[in-house]
């Protein structure tokens, strides 16, 4: 693919060769495609995220690995890039967001699942890019959370998202 995410200079832990490509695509596909498409590439970067984060693996080689394992369409593939990249490229401000609307847990303390949820979701609400409305965007995670997370995970997920939504008066990435 010529428009990758990372080079393959990627350093240490992979932000420095990512690449900021747009959630928009050039022509957009039929509208339940799209939702179809951006449903599975917040569920496959939910899953690059958590293996990123659990084990260290280098974000380029989980990301191309993922992205070749799933039929994700072109706006599938480029949602996903934007996700992760941006999810990775602000992820110490998405921390202090995190510790700043759930601060009864520390950001360390949340289970991977959990806290990579929140990043994307608060990610995607705070992106000046973004497309898709907050209660969507947050809808996803709260199913993401249902999936992948504890039995007190969408309730986390829910709370945290909300409250963070309720405060957030400007797109911050």
């Amino acid at each position: 693919m010529e428009n990758k995410l990372l080079s393959t200079e990627t350093k240490t832990n992979g932000v420095e060769g990512l690449k900021q490509p747009s959630p928009k695509p050039a022509k957009s596909p039929p509208h339940r495609e799209l939702i179809k498409q951006r449903r599975r590439a917040r569920r496959a970067a939910l899953q690059v995220l958590y293996e990123i984060d659990s084990v260290g693996h280098p974000p380029g080689e989980v990301l191309e690995g993922r992205i070749q394992e799933l039929e994700l369409g072109e706006e599938g593939v480029r949602f996903l890039r934007w996700l992760v990249t941006g999810v990775l490229r602000h992820q110490e401000q998405l921390d202090r967001l995190i510790g700043k609307y759930a601060p009864e847990r520390p950001v360390a303390q949340l289970a991977v699942v959990d806290r990579n949820i929140l990043r994307l979701a608060l990610f995607e609400l705070g992106s000046a890019e973004a497309d898709a409305p907050a209660k969507v965007i947050i809808n996803e995670a709260v199913e993401l959370a249902k999936t992948f997370g504890s039995d007190s995970s969408p309730r986390l997920v829910n709370g945290v998202l909300g409250t963070a939504l309720k405060e957030m008066e400007d797109k911050i990435f």
